[in-house]
């Protein structure tokens, strides 16, 4: 009796291990086997309150013009940090949000900024070009030092992620995925400039 209660107890602890796997849309993606070559998120958007923001994050790389790029540079300001790639559908779609965005701040006020996760310099830069990007963005395909930076607090679990940072370089909101209108930016980063105004 004992063993078949014990038999009983572990089919119902792995239908309950087995469904809680199955309800993660990134999970799923990735054992669908599409070929798509890439984890799109759902465009959630997580924000944190102040007194959860945790440490300053720090991340540095070499841009796709070759020139250096460290976040500390951007201190003070709220940063917009997108995680990309050239053959990423959802990123070329959002593209044109992120730079028309970035044409509408003060960069006294809000910095922005690419990471790169896949291509070499040239695919980055002809992509940069198509969609008239003008923010530089980190290569980060060699070191994974952008990405690393990130994989504690919030990681960018799914291509393209967007990642705000308050003025104190802080995880301030996380859009999992596709940015779906410019609004939905400008609205995190109009929260964060009257916060510390």
């Amino acid at each position: 009796m004992g063993r078949r209660w014990s038999t009983l107890a572990l089919v119902a602890a792995s239908v309950v291990v087995l469904t809680g796997c199955t309800s993660d849309p990134l999970a799923d993606q990735f054992r669908e086997g599409s070929g798509k070559n890439y984890i799109a998120g759902d465009g959630t958007i997580t924000e944190y309150a102040l007194e959860s923001r945790g440490d300053p994050i720090e991340f540095s790389g070499e841009t796709v013009e070759g020139e250096s790029y460290d976040s500390a540079d951007a201190a003070g300001r709220v940063q917009v940090v997108n995680f990309w790639y050239a053959g990423c559908a959802p990123c070329r779609v959002e593209a044109p949000i992120l730079q028309e965005v970035h044409e509408g701040v003060d960069p006294d006020d809000v910095s922005f900024v690419g990471v790169n996760v896949r291509d070499q310099a040239a695919n980055a830069a002809s992509f940069e070009q198509s969609y008239g990007i003008t923010y530089p963005s980190i290569l980060d395909v060699e070191s994974g030092e952008a990405q690393l930076a990130f994989a504690g607090p919030v990681p960018p679990a799914a291509v393209p992620t967007t990642i705000v940072l308050d003025r104190e370089g802080r995880v301030a909101a996380r859009v999992l995925g596709q940015l779906k209108d410019a609004s939905i930016l400008e609205s995190i980063i109009d929260d964060l400039l009257a916060e510390q105004a």
